[in-house]
């Protein structure tokens, strides 16, 4: 190895001045990778959290502290992801705030019991906990955004409008913390937060574009799907234990079960990545606020899938207080969300409107409606979520037969 190669591992201190958006062979670095194992973590608590509060008929408050989870977890990603595509310097300072984010993720995650159960008891959000590992994974990206405001003079306008609306809204979520405001009225206050937190990049990018990849973004998404969906699996493990470790052993019901969680990942990975994401991205740069907020709807209700999953165990070892058709409920809705997200993020990014996803969207939701139906007319759970595999198989079909013509169509017109 020669000394010129030896200095390019080094990891000295670098200039944040910005990467060559059209870099050729941009990918994922193994530290991103690492980053996103915590992301497992956070996912996989709030999963659960949503689980034993859903199966208990606890609805609101599960999903209520769901959505609180999951924002935080997922938005404080996107800015990150954006953030390295642009500036990922890979020296000492970089990593050691990716390993702050690390530490803020599981912050995070240690955190949301305690703001699941304020909000079912109704009374003052517990979410100190919670507050303090967004804020470290938020402030991390702050002082990032202060080394390029120093080392990037053409883009430092839009650097400071991203340290002070990240400033002011990690100010905003402490005080809310420290007022101990009954959960109504908490929630009532986070919409300006949250108005600030997504208004920042929309009003930063039009001072100067920062130098994000499309290709790195649309990996590093697609990604985050891949590892959300381990939550169905994991679902679908924690379902088999439940009928495989009882009295009754392997069953019938054990082998739909199973065929039902897998199927379920594998074809709603099969509809994702059926979309060339990155193409519109590479030709119009400005849809990339669409691509990145459409995901915050995407990764919630894929991991909301192994929560339901999860219900399922808990209905079929006796423990669940809710009956078959709520049980088979809290796969449907996840699912349907996905759908209809993922049509609409289609339809957005690639500036059309094809008749044809209407026909697979009604026989998604025919489906969908089915399983319930079935369960109301007491069918077992295994067999219902069966029917509900069967929902993302329509798309995998449609566009293996027809739909990849529309989507040639697509590509040529943009």
């Amino acid at each position: 190895m020669t000394s010129v190669e030896a200095d390019d591992r080094a990891h000295h201190r670098r200039r944040f001045r910005g990467r060559d958006p059209h870099e050729g062979h941009r990918g994922a670095t193994p530290l991103e990778l690492l980053y996103d194992l915590t992301l497992v973590v956070a996912f996989g608590v709030a999963a659960d959290e949503l689980a034993h509060y859903v199966a208990d008929d606890h609805v609101g408050p599960g999903v209520a502290g769901f959505a609180f989870a999951a924002f935080a977890c997922s938005w404080a990603w996107v800015s990150y992801t954006g953030f390295a595509s642009a500036y990922d310097t890979d020296d000492w300072v970089f990593r050691l705030a990716t390993m702050v984010q690390m530490v803020g993720v599981i912050v995070i995650a240690l955190g949301m019991p305690e703001v699941f159960a304020s909000i079912d008891h109704g009374e003052t959000l517990d979410n100190g906990v919670m507050v303090a590992g967004y804020v470290v994974m938020r402030v991390a990206v702050l002082v990032l955004w202060m080394q390029v405001a120093r080392h990037d003079p053409a883009r430092a306008a839009a650097a400071r409008t991203y340290i002070a609306t990240i400033g002011i809204a990690q100010a905003g979520w402490i005080l809310f913390t420290i007022l101990d405001l009954p959960v109504v009225t908490t929630f009532g206050l986070f919409v300006p937060l949250l108005a600030l937190e997504f208004a920042g990049p929309l009003v930063a990018e039009r001072k100067a574009g920062t130098p994000w990849h499309p290709r790195h973004i649309a990996e590093r998404y697609g990604l985050l799907v891949i590892i959300t969906l381990g939550e169905v699996i994991l679902g679908t493990v924690a379902a088999l234990n439940a009928l495989v470790h009882g009295e009754a052993g392997w069953t019938v019901d054990a082998v739909l079960l199973a065929i039902a969680g897998v199927g379920l990942a594998f074809g709603c990975w099969w509809m994702y990545f059926a979309v060339p994401w990155a193409e519109p991205l590479v030709r119009h740069r400005e849809r990339g606020f669409i691509f990145s907020y459409g995901h915050l709807a995407i990764f919630a209700p894929l991991a909301a899938m192994g929560a339901g999953l999860h219900v399922a165990a808990l209905h079929l070892e006796g423990e669940a207080k809710i009956g078959a058709t709520a049980t088979v409920l809290s796969v449907v809705i996840p699912i349907a969300i996905f759908a209809l997200v993922f049509y609409a993020l289609y339809s957005a990014l690639f500036r059309t409107s094809d008749s044809f996803h209407l026909i697979l969207l009604a026989s998604m939701a025919a489906l969908l409606a089915i399983s319930v139906v079935l369960a109301a007319a007491g069918v077992g759970v295994p067999l219902c979520l069966i029917v509900v595999a069967l929902a993302p198989v329509v798309t995998v079909v449609g566009y293996e037969t027809l739909g990849h013509r529309h989507m040639a169509e697509a590509l040529r017109r943009l």
